[in-house]
């Protein structure tokens, strides 16, 4: 009777089930990697000019107003000419992380040497960068937040 198995039929079988072995371990990680892990975020940008001065300023007294804001998400950049009133918002928004970069950059006169021109960027209902300018005349102030930071 015929020796079904031999030595060298056992090591082509065990070579072929250690292939086969390899093979499913390299699927069965690969599977994790194919979830890109980016998150969506509520996000809100916000501009606001803060005047300070006299207490009781006189009627018809200067309050402040902007210029311009800038807002960029992603590749997206948006201007807004001439908003009215002293506080400029984006409204919630719902973006994925995978834009990487949210930017704001605000442009006003301020009437008082201690007025101040503050930029926020709220993720998630939470306050995650500002940046404020204080004086009087023309100011500029500008803020960024990556989802990418570490």
């Amino acid at each position: 009777m015929k020796q079904f198995y031999n030595s060298k039929s056992l090591l082509k079988l065990s070579f072929l089930f250690a292939v086969l072995f390899s093979v499913i371990s390299v699927l069965n990680s690969c599977k994790d990697d194919d979830e890109d892990g980016f998150t969506d975020h509520v996000i809100n940008l916000e501009a606001k000019i803060v005047t300070k001065g006299p207490q009781s300023p006189p009627s018809g007294s200067p309050v402040g107003n902007f210029k311009a804001v800038v807002t960029q998400i992603g590749t997206s950049p948006q201007t807004t000419f001439n908003p009215t009133g002293l506080v400029w918002s984006s409204g919630d928004q719902f973006v994925n992380s995978s834009q990487s970069q949210l930017n704001i950059a605000a442009n006003a006169v301020l009437p008082y040497s201690d007025s101040e021109l503050i930029v926020n960027i709220y993720v998630d209902g939470e306050l995650a960068k500002t940046s404020k300018v204080v004086g009087s005349g023309e100011k500029n102030t500008a803020t960024y937040y990556s989802f990418l930071e570490l």
